[in-house]
């Protein structure tokens, strides 16, 4: 892939990626339990970003800062989330839906004070609905089915957006907002808040570092929980021009035939493959 160093957000990333390379594989998900398998282009992950951040900008009022928290397990509608709500200028707050689990709905201690205490909007994965619900702090909840074909939520509580059946009504074309720019805060992870620019640069420096290029694809099983996961499990193969592989509900006995037949050349997040530091290990 050509240089990018002209690019300073997650958003022109991905602009720069369906420019150069729109329909080789970006995105492949997998979910050992449901032996669920999707695949998507780079063109394809970018409609349903814009879609996505279509929804919450004109459907849910979302404005520049507004923080998002993102209930989702390791999946491809959530790295969706998350480049959504950076091209929209919103700051995502990835947490793992077991953390939310038995909580009652206040989510206070892991999200954290926002500005002025101003409420958020929670995207929340189906599963973890019933524990959210109460959640005083949450000024929108959507919940995300993250069934395969797409389905709606099985049993959508009042005053829940159903994302499933709402974002298809959206345009599959995006314009941020004004006042969205790289030094805009984007993510919040381990009581850190990094903003678009320092993500790319954050990107370029772990693609370098892992000799990530467009003739790769990473193995990921890792949440979007820690700064690590992110760029691993999104950032530094989009920067990279490499594909990645999302792994949910992880079955050991399938790994080595997935290496072989997703071409695997580098895996992250696997027991007993990382090197110490749990970064991108290659194969040999």
């Amino acid at each position: 892939m050509s240089d990018v160093s002209d690019v300073r957000s997650p958003a022109d990333l991905l602009r720069r990626r369906v420019a150069a390379d729109p329909s080789r594989p970006f995105v492949t998900f997998y979910d050992d339990r449901t032996g669920e398998r999707v695949e998507l282009s780079a063109r394809t992950f970018d409609n349903w970003v814009a879609k996505t951040a279509n929804l919450l900008v004109d459907g849910l009022g979302a404005q520049p800062g507004t923080r998002v928290v993102l209930a989702l397990p390791p999946h491809w509608q959530t790295a969706v989330w998350l480049l959504a709500c950076w091209s929209a200028g919103l700051v995502a707050r990835p947490l793992d839906p077991a953390e939310v689990r038995g909580r009652g709905g206040d989510l206070a201690g892991l999200v954290g004070a926002g500005p002025a205490g101003e409420p958020y909007l929670l995207a929340a994965a189906e599963e973890v609905l019933p524990d959210v619900l109460d959640d005083p702090d949450a000024e929108e909840v959507v919940g995300l089915s993250l069934h395969a074909l797409g389905g709606p939520l099985a049993d959508a509580p009042a005053g829940i957006t159903d994302y499933a059946v709402e974002v298809r009504s959206y345009g599959d074309r995006f314009t941020p907002p004004p006042g969205v720019t790289p030094d805009t805060p984007a993510l919040s992870v381990t009581k850190a808040t990094f903003t678009g620019a320092q993500l790319v640069d954050e990107a370029r420096a772990h693609a370098a570092k892992w000799g990530l290029d467009a003739q790769d694809r990473v193995l990921v099983d890792m949440p979007y929980t820690t700064p690590l996961g992110v760029q691993a499990g999104l950032l530094a193969p989009l920067t990279s021009g490499a594909s990645v592989i999302i792994q949910r509900n992880f079955d050991k006995a399938s790994l080595d035939r997935r290496v072989t037949l997703e071409h695997v050349t580098a895996v992250a997040g696997l027991s007993g493959w990382n090197d110490a530091s749990g970064s991108v290990h290659r194969l040999a």
